[in-house]
């Protein structure tokens, strides 16, 4: 397969991201647009109508708590472990016809690819990575 072959095919990806960039920039332009026009119309403002709405009731404190870095910490680690879950689909796709083939090497991948991961698990549960509230 020729190199130029391979370029080709990610014409449509291109075509796709300029169409992303295009809807983003589309939508600023648009909103821009929308709000200068509605600036002009000479719309009364007050402090009523920019209050924040709360489900019917006045706000009380601050709009952003802050919180403990150990939040974000278990966080990505959720997400981190959530992605490394992902990987076992195309395991679970091609067990059956690699079964056939070559038993030992699936099974052994995903015996390998597991104690990896429970590896970091422990690691994360000894470095006490999960407990945000202290």
């Amino acid at each position: 397969m020729d190199l130029t072959d391979q370029l080709h095919q990610y014409i449509p990806v291109l075509f796709l991201g300029l169409a992303a960039l295009g809807f983003a920039g589309g939508t600023l332009l648009v909103s821009v647009f929308v709000g200068n026009v509605l600036a002009n119309k000479n719309i009364r403002r007050n402090r009523v109508k920019d209050t924040p709405y709360e489900c019917g009731m006045l706000p009380v404190g601050e709009g952003n708590s802050r919180l403990s870095v150990k939040f974000y910490l278990v966080a990505m680690l959720f997400i981190l472990f959530d992605i490394e879950v992902v990987f076992m689909y195309p395991w679970a796709v091609v067990y059956k016809s690699m079964l056939k083939t070559d038993p030992n090497l699936i099974f052994g991948a995903m015996i390998s690819f597991l104690a990896i991961l429970f590896v970091g698990y422990v690691y994360a549960l000894k470095k006490r990575a999960f407990d945000w509230k202290n």
